[in-house]
């Protein structure tokens, strides 16, 4: 008796429980025209986004490239790129980039660990009046500051100088830098910091040793924001660059725009493919750093 009504029990519970949700939720018609509309929104920003790519391939294998998409067919030739790869056109200002972009990231870089270390480690009652600078500091356009900097370079004798264009853009770097890497420290868990201060090392001996390592994908997209950021960086190096030798890759390209006569759509979309060659080969590199994770489970254990 007590195993029948304890049957008896069970299959009324299986048969009281409510049915699935999901399952008894029909599909009204607004939401697939929703979900239409987004996807055929998408796409075509996507497209927006695809042609002048496709443009810049096409038009740099074109003999005969203009503004018009078209695929080069029998116009196919490398000779858009044997003429602009020469010492004073691609060679030199690309050098002069890499030293720029090199120097400033790097430059950045270290500042930016040493100043996001504090601000996401301590409590300071400074602490939320300096990241609300900081991020106004990102969204600050540079124009809006270049005529009392070039006055101030003018007073310091730095202007057409690598060195004072090297910090200048380092110091643009700087706001984005501290407020990506202060959002990457504050992943790290603290507990491992306060088990090596038990063991006696110092503040920056467990940042280097123990922050650092664990937060190597964060380095990786900061550092890939910040030289993409002065890679184009046109503005600065425009500004306070005078020399002809000097000047990088990303002012070189604007003497396409009308220096010679008409312009050279073909050789245009040449430099601009070499231009974009730095980017993507740092990207490579540090792709692997980028699928990482912050899994610190193995690292609580103990």
């Amino acid at each position: 008796m007590t195993t029948s009504t304890g049957s008896t029990t069970a299959a009324a519970t299986v048969t009281t429980s409510p049915p699935s949700v999901r399952s008894t939720r029909p599909r009204g018609p607004r939401t697939w025209v929703a979900t239409t509309l987004v996807n055929v929104v998408t796409a075509v920003i996507g497209v927006l986004f695809l042609v002048p790519l496709l443009w810049v391939v096409f038009a740099a294998v074109n003999a005969d490239a203009g503004l018009k998409l078209s695929w080069p067919g029998s116009g196919f030739s490398l000779d858009n790129f044997r003429a602009v790869m020469t010492p004073e056109t691609t060679y030199r200002p690309m050098w002069n980039g890499l030293v720029l972009c090199v120097s400033s990231s790097a430059i950045a870089m270290v500042v930016a660990t040493l100043a996001a270390y504090p601000l996401s480690r301590f409590e300071t009652r400074y602490k939320r009046p300096f990241l609300l600078t900081i991020l106004f500091s990102t969204g600050l356009p540079i124009t809006a500051i270049m005529v009392p900097v070039y006055g101030l370079f003018v007073q310091l004798n730095l202007v057409d100088t690598l060195s004072g264009t090297v910090a200048f853009m380092a110091t643009t770097a700087l706001p984005i830098a501290i407020f990506l890497m202060k959002n990457f420290m504050d992943g790290v868990p603290i507990t491992l910091e306060e088990a090596a201060w038990t063991d006696g090392a110092s503040s920056m001996q467990t940042l280097r040793h123990v922050v650092l390592p664990l937060m190597w994908p964060g380095l990786s997209v900061v550092l890939i924001f910040t030289f993409i950021g002065q890679w184009g960086n046109f503005f600065i190096p425009f500004v306070l660059l005078l020399s002809p030798d000097q000047l990088p890759a990303s002012v070189s390209i604007f003497t396409f725009f009308g220096q010679y006569g008409s312009v050279q759509w073909g050789q245009l979309a040449a430099y601009s493919v070499l231009y974009t060659l730095p980017v993507v080969v740092l990207y490579l590199l540090l792709s692997r750093r980028l699928g990482g994770a912050f899994t610190f489970g193995g690292a609580l254990k103990g």
